[in-house]
């Protein structure tokens, strides 16, 4: 078996190809064969579509084969190339991160050939898919433990046409928020190497405790926007609804936005996403658990914000995040 990764058939075949990625074993796992779907229909945009980067968020394979169901009608033109599920192991075992080395795939771009197997995940994409497309949309949820609203995010990028031309690409998909998040400055991200390569790169983000019908059809309809925008498919794009309104707003988030557990305890939410807090509101109260004479402690809004993510009510240490504060983008 080869000791380098490859495609199962040509991506630049004309018509559906169905194949796999061949992620080479190493001293920790046997060799990964990922699915893979490849529509070409000629000149066009070029778009990489991936899921199950982290395996606890199952909405982004589910969306990307329904994706799988009804484009070969849909689309036009281009060539479209979809990954449902970038981390098998992860997915399996309903995990964030990778079972076998305890790694985040979304941490370890652009991976490395002789690494562990999420290491050699990442290099298999780099080097074989990531060439191959202009616009990639990663499709992740927030995860279990927040409720977050559906939205298209990217990261501050020092480029500044690809900023606009990513910022524009994230607003296409009208979900109900558009976030330009400030995030640390974390090594490995999948994003930040696709950006590094001069791709458009938009992350859209679907958070929820549970997988729901509806959820999931608002998640559909905004990558539909998105493949509108885009030229590959025909219609008119619309804002799905959202709690009863359809509505789309473009938000920034900074660093400094995330609000933390001032102790261990039970985190009680005190406020929905998209709520418009003020100064002094209340965002939730943490519970101390250790000691019953310990008063329970406020968790209040800093300044006039938007409330963009809150975690669910569950245990916390101290320093966690439990919310997440945004306000209108001004740019």
């Amino acid at each position: 078996m080869s000791d380098t990764p490859r495609l199962t058939f040509d991506l630049d075949e004309p018509g559906i190809r169905k194949g796999h990625l061949v992620v080479p074993k190493g001293t920790d796992s046997e060799a990964l064969s990922l699915p893979v779907f490849c529509l070409n229909k000629g000149q066009g945009p070029r778009l990489l579509v991936t899921g199950g980067c982290h395996g606890n968020e199952l909405e982004g394979p589910i969306v990307a084969r329904r994706l799988v169901d009804w484009l070969p009608e849909a689309q036009t033109c281009g060539r479209v190339i979809i990954l449902p599920v970038l981390n098998p192991p992860a997915v399996q075992a309903w995990s964030r991160n990778t079972p076998v080395d305890g790694l985040n795939l979304n941490r370890a771009f652009p991976g490395r050939g002789d690494g562990s197997v999420t290491e050699r995940i990442a290099d298999a994409v780099s080097r074989l898919l990531l060439p191959m497309a202009d616009t990639i949309f990663d499709l992740h949820s927030f995860g279990p433990l927040w409720d977050f609203p559906p939205a298209s995010t990217t990261h501050p990028i020092a480029d500044a046409d690809l900023m606009a031309k990513t910022l524009r690409m994230a607003q296409a998909f009208k979900l109900p928020v558009t976030l330009l998040w400030e995030y640390h400055d974390t090594p490995g991200m999948f994003d930040t190497w696709a950006h590094s390569q001069g791709k458009v790169f938009v992350c859209a983000e679907l958070g929820s405790g549970t997988v729901g019908s509806e959820a999931l059809a608002i998640y559909e309809a905004g990558v539909r926007n998105a493949f509108i925008a885009l030229g590959l498919v025909e219609g008119e794009a619309e804002c799905p609804t959202f709690r009863q309104q359809k509505s789309s707003q473009t938000l920034e988030t900074l660093s400094s936005d995330e609000l933390k557990s001032p102790a261990r305890g039970i985190f009680e939410p005190r406020c929905s996403v998209l709520d418009e807090v003020k100064r002094g509101d209340l965002i939730g109260i943490l519970h101390p658990m250790d000691s019953l004479s310990a008063d329970s402690i406020d968790i209040r809004a800093p300044t006039t914000s938007i409330v963009c993510a809150v975690k669910s009510g569950l245990h916390v240490d101290a320093n966690e995040g439990v919310a997440l504060l945004a306000r209108p983008l001004n740019r």
